[in-house]
């Protein structure tokens, strides 16, 4: 089943602009999705799908089965794109069923399947898959949840070896793991680097709200990454209970979706899985606790580097009824509910004196302890009273008067498209997507159904549907213990928790009135004049692309594509973006979501969405090298109406003060949250430490953030994007004809515009100069949380493009042999990586960089051990095996990445005006392919060199 409404999707829509991504909802601990599937696998007798117990049909194209041990498969053919698969095994088990003594094992374990088997020497099991095409992080992962872990592997081929050897794999880190001790030890230092990796304040201020939440329940005293000195200790007899209690047939699923023949993949399953016996009893399944009886209370957290957010919860017991029709129903209807409640939070984000940043309302299943329904909130600092008074009012205002006709109406359209969308683009989803889909569903013991079911459903609910019944759902959905208010603040409060629950007992006493309906709105910008007249086309036949040149100049792109039914993807590259800007001036990139919530010049943002509710469009605005980019996604049928969004957007942004003050409001504490940790400081300073002296790649101070003015974003970029010349790329389900005129009508309708000429000087960017001792920056977090970096410059692509796609493979052996020195061979880091990038606008720009995450004290020894790894690539050749893992994942990705719409909307991009990137791109894989032992050695030698070593330590502060 497709959640039409989920958690994220609920924020999507509430929080218009981007505050920090990790405060809006619950923070991705890296085990896993977002909001964690429960608990409660055992419901479902051993072997048994979700379906025997619901009167919901399955998605007719899946074959189910399980075999006499009780494992679970499902098996689903597709064979869009050809020759890949997706694999995948839920354990249904995570960090809850850890015993005291096991905290962290659950994922510990998972590091584990990956470090020795019995038919798999330790250190081998990665080597393995890079040999067949897969790269580590990228088609080999797994995630540890609360209550699952899930092992994945996506498979550049369905040949006998890939597919053998993968489900040989899965068999192994099933039942046949090793759990050597000495093995454990070696990856201690691996695990404890990712538990410093995600102790971040949102991380804390996540744990402190389930703390709240679930009081007295079992969640919060386990979380997956555990404790640090279970981490440091525990023996291999503790790893074996686990794995022996819960490693087991009746507790697993595995998915396989891909282009083979079912009939084959099931036997094959049968046969590499069917022997598998269990050893010992079973684990228990954990007691999670009860929903305590709570009155209105309230929890203060500060912590210094979050944003100030609130949520509002009202607590009761889970659902844990089967999935069926009925229940599908009734969730619809809450969840458009939901979505009338949370247009009109967004309406009071946006207004002129907002209340509130963003807010948004959601019900969540806490690991099937506890359902909540949440209001959550973020606010400016200082104005957490008047958040808490809006939302709250806001929330009751709902349950006291309901829903209007037109707020349901809207809601319904809105989904109707969505839903119908899915439904056109069902048959092209990706294995890896459909994999997930199936995987998602077991934790909450839903059948799997396909978009037109969905669909199907949607319309049989709200063909007679009343507003009357979606407010009562929305009244019911409220009740519960509490309200609970939890506050995250990066400064005391005056006056504490009591302060804040006085304020919405206040706040609970102030009566609300009735919601007015809002103005009605057309859309304006249906025409832009004269089509215009194509003045030239030519085609690439080798690229199924064409080019056409419109008489006001503007150029078009087109390559019709059948990687994803009923998808088309819409770039607009204005005047030449960075390029275009101020190199002293104040970097403005950081405004541009400000751009499109600005909306229009006749409409605003909020009235755009409301009468194009039945429209599949988007609308994004961002600043890259060479270009001011409006992005948009949308089907075949609303084409038309994507292309006015986005010719708008260019010939009549709105400019309003609201999305600026907005924008700015939520970046008031942007350093803060930056300098919370190692990897917020890199990430605010890298660009501008790589490009020196050049105020393009500056984050703004505080002070510059405080005193920025609309007027001046304004200034910066529109003399640009409404004179600069104007490319158009569309890829996707559609003719060139059909997208000639569309454009003809649009774009091209505008006035004449005119190539640019950018002066030399503004292409001049600088690069650090090699350092002997590196540079110190410094971060507010925790005292043994460090990076050390290192970039060696190299050249830009067309200085030479045979030698940058040489050193982008020696990148991948730079890589390979610090993942086998520094996470297999000291177990010193989760995460050693290699970035490589070669500029295709910047003269004489490229680089290589090594960085790693690891204790302070451990900064000397990385860069001698990157040292030693570089003058060893200078040295000596490497052998066969290694250039193989090297190149063969690098190639399969770009191979399925070609099989993808996004891929080519962005290698089109800029071609018309600079035709070496398409030559670029159809040298891209013969390229790679070409690269042997003597060209990687020649570009060690060329770059990894001493006196071209760039290096930069991030520590904690003085006294940390």
């Amino acid at each position: 089943m497709r959640r039409i409404f989920s958690a994220a999707s609920a924020l999507a829509i509430a929080l218009a602009l981007p505050v920090t991504a990790a405060s809006l909802s619950l923070p991705k601990l890296g085990f896993g999705k977002d909001a964690p599937a429960p608990a409660a696998a055992q419901l479902l007798k051993p072997g048994e799908w979700a379906q025997a117990h619901s009167d919901v049909a399955p998605d007719p194209s899946i074959r189910f089965g399980a075999l006499p041990n009780g494992m679970r498969y499902a098996i689903r053919k597709q064979a869009i794109p050809p020759g890949q698969a997706a694999v995948r095994m839920r354990i249904g088990a995570g960090s809850l069923m850890e015993t005291d003594a096991q905290q962290g094992l659950a994922h510990f374990l998972e590091h584990m399947a990956f470090n020795g088997s019995k038919a798999v020497p330790e250190g081998e099991m990665v080597k393995i898959l890079e040999r067949l095409g897969l790269a580590f992080g990228a088609d080999t992962n797994a995630s540890t949840n609360f209550n699952e872990t899930i092992y994945k592997l996506d498979l550049p081929r369905t040949d006998d070896e890939t597919v053998d050897t993968a489900l040989m794999l899965m068999r192994e880190a099933a039942g046949n793991l090793t759990l050597d001790q000495g093995a454990i030890d070696r990856e201690r230092g691996v695990v404890l680097s990712e538990e410093r990796a995600r102790d971040t304040p949102p991380y804390r201020v996540y744990k402190d709200r389930l703390d709240f939440f679930l009081k007295g329940q079992r969640p919060p005293t386990r979380y997956p990454i555990g404790k640090v000195e279970v981490l440091q200790t525990a023996q291999a007899a503790e790893f074996t209970d686990f794995y022996n209690r819960y490693y087991r047939p009746e507790q697993t699923v595995v998915v396989v979706v891909g282009d083979f023949d079912v009939d084959a993949m099931e036997a094959r399953i049968k046969a590499k899985f069917g022997d598998w016996t269990p050893s010992g009893p079973a684990g228990p399944p954990p007691s999670l606790g009860a929903v305590e009886p709570r009155k209105p209370e309230a929890r203060l957290v500060v912590e210094p580097g979050a944003p100030l957010s609130m949520q509002l919860a009202w607590v009761r017991a889970p659902d844990l009824r089967p999935d069926t029709v009925a229940k599908r129903k009734q969730e619809l209807i809450e969840q458009l509910g939901f979505s009338v409640l949370n247009r009109r939070m967004q309406r009071l984000a946006r207004g002129a004196e907002p209340p509130f940043l963003g807010a948004g309302v959601f019900k969540t299943n806490e690991y099937d302890a506890a359902e909540a329904m949440l209001a959550v909130v973020n606010a400016e600092p200082g104005r957490w009273r008047q958040a808490i008074e809006a939302v709250e009012q806001e929330q009751r205002r709902a349950v006291q008067y309901g829903v209007r006709q037109d707020e349901l109406d809207r809601e319904i359209t809105e989904y109707r498209a969505s839903l119908k969308a899915d439904a056109a683009g069902a048959a092209t989803r990706t294995p890896a997507r459909l994999a997930g889909e199936i995987v998602a569903s077991l934790g909450e013991r839903e059948v799997v159904t396909d978009p037109a079911q969905d669909l199907a459903l949607f319309e049989e609910t709200v063909k007679s549907l009343k507003p009357e019944q979606v407010s009562a759902a929305l009244r019911t959905a409220f009740k519960g213990e509490g309200p609970l208010l939890f506050v995250a603040s990066p400064k005391p409060i005056e006056g504490g928790e009591a302060a804040l629950l006085s304020a919405l007992e206040a706040s609970r006493k102030v009566a609300v009135a009735e919601p007015s309906a809002a103005a009605e709105a057309v859309w304006p910008y249906t025409s832009f004049g004269g089509a215009g007249k194509v003045v030239e086309t030519k085609d690439a036949p080798d690229l199924d692309t064409t080019f056409v040149r419109f008489d006001n100049g503007v150029r078009l792109t087109v390559k019709p594509t059948r990687f994803k039914d009923d998808e088309i993807l819409v770039r607009v590259n204005v005047g030449d973006g960075r390029l275009d800007l101020s190199k002293t001036g104040l970097n403005v990139n950081w405004q541009s979501a400000a751009y499109v919530e600005g909306g229009l010049k006749q409409i605003s943002a909020e009235d755009m969405e409301r009468v194009l509710a039945s429209r599949v469009y988007g609308a994004q605005f961002g600043i890259a090298d060479d270009a001011f980019v409006l992005t948009g996604s949308t089907r075949p049928e609303d084409l038309d109406t994507q292309l006015q969004v986005l010719t708008a957007y260019v010939a009549e942004p709105g400019w309003r003060p609201e999305a600026f003050k907005r924008l700015q409001g939520a970046r008031r504490t942007a350093h803060d949250q930056y300098e919370a940790t190692d990897s917020g400081v890199l990430s605010r300073d890298l660009a501008s430490l790589m490009h020196p002296g050049d105020q393009r790649w500056v984050f703004p101070s505080r002070e510059q953030i405080a005193g920025a003015r609309l007027e001046d974003f304004k200034t910066a970029i529109e003399p640009a994007l409404s004179k600069g010349p104007i490319e158009v790329v569309i890829v996707g389900d559609t003719t060139v004809e059909k997208a000639t005129d569309a454009v003809a009508r649009t774009f091209g309708a505008l006035p004449a515009r005119a190539e640019t000429d950018i002066p030399a000087t503004q292409r001049e960017v600088g690069f650090p100069a090699a350092n002997a001792t590196p540079l110190v920056l410094t971060h507010k977090g925790r005292a043994d949380q460090s990076i050390g970096y290192i970039a060696w410059r190299t050249n830009d692509f067309f200085a030479n493009p045979q030698r940058a796609r040489d050193t982008a493979v020696m990148g991948e052996v730079l890589e390979l042999r610090l993942i086998e020195e520094l996470r297999e061979g000291q177990g010193a880091t989760y995460s050693p990586s290699v970035v490589y990038n070669h500029s295709l606008v910047w003269p004489g720009w490229g680089y290589v960089s090594a960085s790693v995450e690891i204790p302070p004290a451990g900064l000397p020894a990385f860069f001698t051990d990157v040292k030693k790894i570089a003058a060893d690539l200078r040295d000596r050749e490497i052998g066969a095996d290694e250039l193989a893992r090297a190149k063969k994942p690098r190639l399969e990705q770009i191979a399925k990445a070609r099989e993808t719409n996004g891929y080519w909307l962005g290698e089109l991009s800029g071609a018309q005006s600079d035709p070496r990137r398409l030559d670029a791109v159809r040298a891209l894989i013969s390229g790679a392919e070409r690269v042997t032992a003597q060209d990687v050695r020649r570009a060690a030698q060329a770059v990894l060199r001493d006196d071209n070593m760039w290096m930069l330590e991030i520590r904690p502060e003085a006294g940390k």
